[in-house]
């Protein structure tokens, strides 16, 4: 995996990075959503290589495009209309017997994958984890005691030698800090 500090780069950074030609930045993408692509190709197309030839065609065309390279949404939406529109493609110019899947994969039905979830469900995860790093250390030591033990304001307090009130101060500065640092991920959440 590819690291250009001890942060993880943000999605909006790592596009413009891309768009110089920063080969680490496409790299850490890849890297990224990669296995997201593959389980949204797998699901129409029901074939490992296909799938896979999917993901590395989207890519492709995601370097070939860098230097002129417009994301109006985040990278993931960008990334999965790109693979889907290949995927439609692909079943569309394929033999009659791709037809039925075609029709299938036109239609908005849910996805029956347990993976899906999953991997969306533990990038959402990541990024609180990685907004909380980010706090200073005493709102950051509240959140993760709420968050990982469950503990009570009282029990924080006791835990880290503060007052009640101050545990309380750096809990609801913590949670205001944290909405502006994740603030897309509840855009994504509520589908604005």
């Amino acid at each position: 995996m590819v690291f250009f500090s001890k942060s993880i780069i943000s999605d909006e950074d790592l596009v413009a990075r891309l768009r110089q030609g920063d080969e680490k930045a496409f790299t850490a993408i890849y890297e990224r959503y990669h296995k997201l692509l593959y389980v949204l190709a797998w699901r129409y197309l029901k074939s490992p290589e296909a799938a896979e030839d999917a993901v590395q065609q989207v890519f492709l065309r995601l370097w070939e495009s860098h230097p002129v390279l417009m994301v109006n949404v985040n990278l993931r939406n960008y990334l999965y209309t790109m693979i889907k529109n290949w995927v439609l493609n692909e079943i569309r110019n394929a033999d009659t017997a791709l037809e039925k899947c075609y029709e299938m994969a036109q239609e908005s039905a849910p996805f029956e994958d347990e993976l899906l979830p999953k991997l969306e469900e533990k990038e959402m995860r990541r990024e609180i984890y990685q907004a909380i790093g980010q706090l200073p250390e005493q709102k950051r030591l509240v959140c993760l005691y709420k968050l990982r033990e469950n503990l009570s304001n009282q029990e924080i307090a006791e835990r880290m030698g503060i007052s009640l009130p101050t545990v309380k101060s750096h809990y609801t500065q913590a949670i205001k800090m944290l909405r502006t640092a994740l603030s897309h991920l509840f855009i994504l959440i509520l589908g604005l």
